[in-house]
């Protein structure tokens, strides 16, 4: 069995016209922008906007008990993921490790940080970790020295893209000897740098809190600039007015990879290319995120030229607005993977260590493909790229509002929408050339 046959499975069987999907997709895309240029005139989305929440449920979700019973879950959690991935049964068909770290975790983070904020930030275990070796060493929480601005999302993104490359590339990568040391590894990796420069270092430099909280951004639920959570338009926290070091790598990253995902699942792809050749693998995801790289610096710099602005600026002004897409591209080929094999951790938790134990009654039970089926699949994929696609349009009009009269908005966003377009049919196209 292979934990990360992601699951896009039964993408050959989806009730589609691929065509037709790819040119609606493409055309729904254009026509939003247009419809944008003539109905939404001024910027609508302020990064303060929102509706305070009712003070007893801000109350409670600003509870200390409320972070000190979530952390205690993940600390215990981690540990607990990482003692079976280490002494439990050897192979991934027994051993709920690599189900734990590539589906609950890696797949369940986006639902959980999109509906309710930046969960991982308030529990993560690495934070318990740090808090406990600071006691340990009289060393201050703060760190010995501060943390440079400049450094922003560049470690987030360089894990980021380490990770993909473990989940799509790497050989062996559901070993679950391999899993627990990569799990350790990843801890001492963070807490090294988060000791010397204190807590704030998780923020941006852990790839997975990093992750979390950038999609929170698009959570409904939020934190005004005086901290007041408020009930808000989800595209709200994509409005930040200055760029932000490394995020638009980090969010390259993402898109870039689930593309390759998509791409190496092709037929093309199966008939010219070893799927287990490592060099093609990983040239294969280099040019992905590469290519999405290319396609949005060289878009966001021909609307610079356009709109008389400074391009560096502008790249990293805008950036936030890929989030949307990064969203959307990781539903559509994560979706069935979540429901189906996701399915597999709670099974194999019945008998973490395989002695017989049936914990939650799930002992032998197999995974129920009913939850996902083609229909549902199809419905999903095909419309989280394209509205993933047009929330970014609708974000990244309103930034270019904010600041620019609507005749230099529409010149800026020219490039920008004819990008948008070419990444909807382009990630279509990947999505339903199974």
């Amino acid at each position: 069995m292979q934990v990360l046959a992601h699951g896009l499975g039964g993408r050959t069987d989806l009730p589609l016209d691929a065509v037709a999907a790819i040119v609606g997709g493409g055309t729904a895309v254009a026509a939003s922008f247009l419809a944008l240029t003539v109905a939404w005139k001024r910027a609508r989305l302020g990064p303060d906007d929102g509706r305070p929440l009712p003070a007893g449920l801000a109350g409670f979700l600003n509870s200390p008990r409320l972070t000190l019973a979530g952390r205690a879950l993940a600390l215990a959690a981690w540990a607990f993921v990482v003692v079976v991935a280490l002494a439990g049964p050897s192979t991934d068909k027994e051993n709920l490790a690599p189900w734990a770290l590539y589906v609950t975790f890696w797949v369940g983070l986006v639902p959980a940080s999109v509906l309710l904020g930046p969960v991982w930030r308030r529990v993560n275990p690495l934070r318990s970790l740090h808090a406990a070796l600071c006691r340990l060493t009289r060393t201050e929480p703060g760190g010995r020295r501060p943390l440079p601005a400049r450094l922003g999302y560049w470690p987030a993104a360089a894990w980021l893209t380490a990770f993909v490359w473990l989940e799509l590339v790497a050989p062996d990568r559901s070993d679950p000897r391999l899993v627990g040391g990569l799990i350790l590894g990843y801890a001492a990796a963070n807490l090294a740098p988060a000791w010397w420069f204190g807590r704030d270092w998780f923020t941006r430099g852990d790839g997975f809190e990093a992750y979390s909280s950038l999609l929170a951004r698009m959570c409904p639920v939020g934190r005004r600039g005086d901290g007041v959570l408020v009930l808000r338009t989800p595209l709200t926290g994509l409005m930040r007015d200055a760029g932000e070091p490394g995020l638009v790598a980090a969010a390259c990253v993402l898109i870039g990879s689930t593309g390759f995902d998509g791409v190496s699942r092709t037929t093309y792809w199966r008939d010219n290319v070893d799927p287990g050749s490592l060099t093609a693998g990983t040239l294969g995801l280099a040019a992905a995120i590469a290519a999405v790289t290319v396609l949005y610096l060289a878009a966001t710099r021909l609307s610079a030229v356009l709109s008389g602005q400074d391009p560096g600026a502008v790249a990293g002004r805008f950036a936030p607005t890929l989030l949307p897409i990064a969203l959307g591209y990781t539903l559509a080929h994560y979706f069935s993977f979540f429901l189906l094999e996701g399915q597999m951790t709670v099974i194999l938790a019945s008998d973490p260590f395989g002695t017989g134990l049936n914990l939650l009654g799930s002992t032998g039970h197999r995974v129920d493909y009913g939850l996902a089926g083609p229909t549902l699949t199809a419905q999903v994929q095909v419309n989280a790229i394209v509205l993933g696609h047009i929330a970014a349009t609708i974000a990244a009009h309103d930034l270019a509002l904010r600041g620019l009269g609507p005749g230099r908005a529409l010149r800026a966003q020219l490039p920008v929408a004819a990008v948008m377009v070419a990444l909807t049919c382009a990630g279509l196209f990947a999505l339903l050339s199974g």
